[in-house]
């Protein structure tokens, strides 16, 4: 077993409740861990035995790209893209806007989400 984790990867999108929000844009941030049920590239060091970071980060780029209203809807994409592609047997989706637009100053706001939230849904 093996996590890969892909942390604060940084986007431009167009994602918020205001539409201006959605016009202007704004910065996001996008943390993953992917846990897998093996690790056959611990022993083979072979490319195709592993999660590739770069098609990771092109699925979340992907995802950031359509608009949504929320986080929490944003990061549910990328969690069940991720899910779908790599069939996990843990995946944890971070999505924070940073300097959200809440009347006072504040860093980021961020949504959670892992795959115990599909079976939710």
């Amino acid at each position: 077993m093996a996590t890969i984790h892909l942390q604060d990867l940084k986007f431009f999108a167009h994602h918020g409740c205001f539409d201006e929000e959605r016009l202007i844009g704004t910065h996001f941030r996008v943390d993953v861990e992917i846990e897998t049920a093996s690790c056959p590239a611990l022993y083979s060091d072979r490319l195709e035995d592993a999660i590739d970071y770069a098609e990771v980060y092109q699925r979340i780029a992907d995802e950031m790209e359509k608009p949504s209203r929320l986080l929490e809807h944003v990061a549910g994409r990328i969690l069940r893209c991720l899910v779908t592609a790599y069939e996990p047997v843990g995946c944890r989706v971070t999505v924070s806007k940073l300097s959200p637009a809440i009347g006072g100053e504040a860093g980021s706001a961020s949504v959670v989400l892992s795959e115990k939230d599909l079976q939710q849904g």
